[in-house]
């Protein structure tokens, strides 16, 4: 595990602008959830989470409700924490010959003005990297500048 790959950020709407913070273990999903729930506003709050390069998972806590997606399926068959997240999202499992696809809650950010097609598409384009897919999303959530300077990219 190569730490200084790894992304693990939580987002939270408050006042009319967004808090980030940075979260201390890409690896640990409990606590990230943990960390959210304690975040609690009325958009509630995101995870952005990327490992190794390799993909990203989103995590958002709203309420009592906890929606979770993964950027590809199939890196659960890899990483112990992407096994984790398809069983915490009660997700079935992929197997070896399943095509690379996003899985979970795809649409969980449309109320923030971020569709599941453009979600799709980030998703699909082999030519970005996790971090990358993630600043984008969090440009178009209207955070990209504070990712941006929070991680230093």
């Amino acid at each position: 595990m190569n730490d200084e790959v790894d992304i693990a950020v939580a987002a939270w709407h408050e006042n009319g602008r967004w808090t980030l913070a940075q979260l201390p273990n890409a690896h640990d999903l409990a606590p990230i959830i943990d960390r959210l729930k304690s975040q609690q506003t009325n958009g509630g709050a995101i995870a952005l989470i990327a490992i190794d390069e390799e993909f990203f998972m989103l995590v958002r806590v709203l309420g009592a409700h906890i929606s979770m997606m993964l950027s590809d399926a199939t890196c659960a068959l890899d990483y112990e924490v992407a096994a984790e997240f398809v069983e915490l999202a009660d997700l079935p499992f992929p197997e070896e010959d399943d095509e690379p696809i996003p899985t979970g809650h795809i649409d969980m950010l449309a109320d923030l003005g971020m569709n599941h097609m453009e979600i799709s598409a980030l998703c699909d384009d082999a030519e970005l990297f996790p971090d990358q897919q993630l600043d984008a999303i969090a440009t178009r959530l209207g955070f990209g500048q504070e990712f941006r300077e929070l991680l230093d990219l």
